[in-house]
């Protein structure tokens, strides 16, 4: 027992001192479990296949895909553009939305969803996330005590409850209770975040700069009037030719720049586009749409032979296919040379969409021009191709960091799937006759995400995983079984009934909200639950009080801890996005837990009368 807690004691220092990572701490402290014979290995070992843990892993990957897809950015700006630009508004009414939510969806399932919401607002604005995160994340733990299965706890005081032989609370029983923490909490976290957390600025590195930006080369070079969009209709005769049989250049003077096609089991809301460099032997079909560059004279003539019918421009999306600047080096065997004679388009299968010569931008009659030393070019192709042109020393260097670049690439047309896929994860979680227990619909939803193509491959996916978050959580599991095991809960938990026991109820409900709070700081919040709800029922019956107000004590204050990182899985989940300390949690956490246990405490036997 002796072991068990100077172990603790060490690990909450070392926490609130901060000079080691947090993950770093928690596996020391498994470790010393360890090495003391406190726990076997398959029990300090136990959490890293808990189905929180796992829930989590599949969970950043859902929000990632959320966040690639350009779902979390459309979400944004329609929050944004509610709030009118008042910073007040929109806080509050993201807190509210995500309390609601978080009744309905588990509160991890609740910051996947808005986590990458906050942060796409947050780049928009030009602020911190942070400024917004460690609210969300006590927003979503509030929310949970709207409804039976917003959070476990709920569900475990309702098997205590049932088990006792009482009557079992229903889905709306903890409403008047949520509704009164929800308006009380987020009322107090608007000016505490303000307080604390508002003078977060965005780091340096946060938004390295690794050269210009797609939108800043497609404006650079004016690509946007040089492109058309066209959509080959069943008329046109151009349908099953290859662009070696239309030959576009030598008849008209224009080139495609790229072809797009439906996917053939795209439905009526969930669409999936193709894009596809074009290639000498590439077909074009009917409902194709091709993206034309060249004058616009001539693209009329074009389009109105061909039977073509414009689309409007919508710019240029940077899905499978991007584009780069390369420059020309002095030894390069291109100089002198014409650019249809480059080589480039056969051995690399890129486009040249423009050349920058000094200060001069040529963009017309490219194929005819002779290239020189210190010539910038434009290319365009897709992500790999420019990948290995990077990798091509001797005759260019490729300008700025093109695999960045991929990586931050939004596929805004897989966001219909990434919603839909979202929302089945939610139906799964919320409807009980759906037989798919909550984690098991989140890694089904992590495959699908991945499956379908919302990030651009596995390795992208992998990086949304915020390892430090996920080893923490695992590592401070054992914790709890370590001061179960060694009779440490158990002995806090009995002498605080025989203490209080005799005195009024009040103090007696007093007491176990308090010894919940603080074992919920060191202990998950599901496993202090677990191990409180039977005392705080026998402590009720002890007395001849009603068991209700006892339990609810339990389950809220082991919800409502926000002093801990690590006590809660959303506290988690956004420490190493809003770059938090320990102590962050602290200053926060300690005034809004300190008022919402006061208020409880006084208004629980109000609600649910002791007698």
């Amino acid at each position: 027992m002796i072991i068990t807690l100077v172990i603790l004691a060490l690990s909450v220092t070392m926490f609130i001192i901060g000079r080691l990572r947090s993950d770093v701490v928690a596996v020391c402290a498994m470790a010393a479990l360890l090495i003391f014979g406190v726990l076997t290995p398959a029990e300090a070992l136990a959490g890293f296949s808990s189905t929180v843990v796992i829930m989590m892993v599949g969970l950043f990957v859902v929000g990632g895909a959320i966040f690639q897809t350009g779902l979390a950015k459309a979400t944004s700006q329609r929050i944004m553009k509610m709030a009118g630009g008042n910073d007040t508004f929109m806080f509050l009414l993201v807190m509210f939305t995500t309390a609601v939510i978080g009744g309905l969806v588990s509160n991890t399932g609740t910051i996947a969803l808005m986590m990458p919401v906050v942060v796409s607002m947050a780049t928009q604005k030009g602020t911190h996330p942070g400024r917004m995160l460690m609210p969300l994340a006590f927003a979503s733990s509030m929310g949970g005590m709207l409804t039976l299965i917003g959070t476990p706890p709920n569900l475990v005081i309702q098997d205590a409850l049932t088990q006792a032989g009482e009557q079992p609370l229903t889905f709306f029983s903890f409403t008047p209770v949520g509704i009164v923490i929800v308006c009380l909490g987020v009322g107090m976290m608007l000016p505490l975040s303000r307080l604390f957390l508002g003078k977060r600025k965005q780091k340096d590195g946060d938004a390295a700069n690794v050269g210009k930006t797609l939108d800043q080369l497609v404006e650079e070079y004016n690509l946007q009037h040089q492109l058309r969009r066209y959509h080959i209709t069943h008329e046109s005769p151009i349908g099953g030719q290859t662009l070696a049989e239309l030959d576009l250049r030598n008849r008209y003077g224009l080139s495609v720049m790229e072809i797009r096609r439906k996917a053939a089991r795209s439905g009526r809301f969930i669409r999936n586009v193709k894009q596809s460099m074009p290639m000498p032997d590439s077909m074009l079909q009917a409902e194709d749409v091709i993206y034309i560059t060249g004058d616009n004279e001539h693209m009329d003539v074009f389009a109105t032979e061909m039977k073509l019918e414009l689309l409007d421009n919508t710019g240029i999306d940077f899905y499978d296919l991007g584009i780069a600047e390369l420059v020309l080096m002095p030894t390069s065997q291109l100089n002198g040379a014409k650019l249809k004679n480059s080589g480039l388009r056969e051995h690399f299968n890129v486009n040249v969409l423009g050349i920058r010569r000094s200060h001069d931008y040529i963009l017309k009659d490219l194929s005819e021009e002779r290239l020189h030393a210190g010539d910038v070019l434009l290319v365009q192709g897709s992500w790999t191709n420019i990948g290995q042109l990077a990798n091509e020393n001797d005759d260019w260097v490729v300008l700025g960091q093109p695999k960045e670049q991929a990586q931050k690439v939004i596929l805004t047309n897989k966001a219909p799937i990434a919603g839909a896929i979202m929302l089945l994860m939610v139906a799964m979680m919320m409807f009980d006759f759906i037989p798919i227990a909550p984690v098991t619909a989140v890694v089904i939803a992590g495959l699908l995400m991945v499956l379908t193509g919302c990030f651009r491959n596995v390795e992208a996916a992998y990086k949304t995983i915020n390892w430090e978050s996920v080893v923490l959580i695992a590592a401070m599991m054992p914790m709890s079984t370590a001061l179960e095991k060694t009779g440490v809960s158990a002995e806090i938990s009995h002498a605080l009934v025989d203490s209080l026991g005799s005195m009024s109820p009040i103090v007696l409900l007093a007491g176990i909200y308090l010894t919940t709070t603080i074992l919920t700081m060191f202990i998950s919040n599901t496993a202090t639950a677990v191990l409180m709800a039977p005392i705080a029922l026998s402590a009720a019956k002890e007395i001849g009080a009603s068991p209700y107000a006892f339990l609810f004590a339990v389950t809220i204050a082991a919800s409502m801890c926000f002093m801990s990182p690590f006590s809660t899985p959303p506290n988690a989940l956004v420490m190493r996005a809003g770059q938090y300390t320990f102590m962050d949690y602290v200053k926060v956490g300690f005034p809004l837990q300190l008022v919402i246990g006061i208020v409880m405490i006084f208004l629980l036997p109000i609600i649910f009368p002791l007698g």
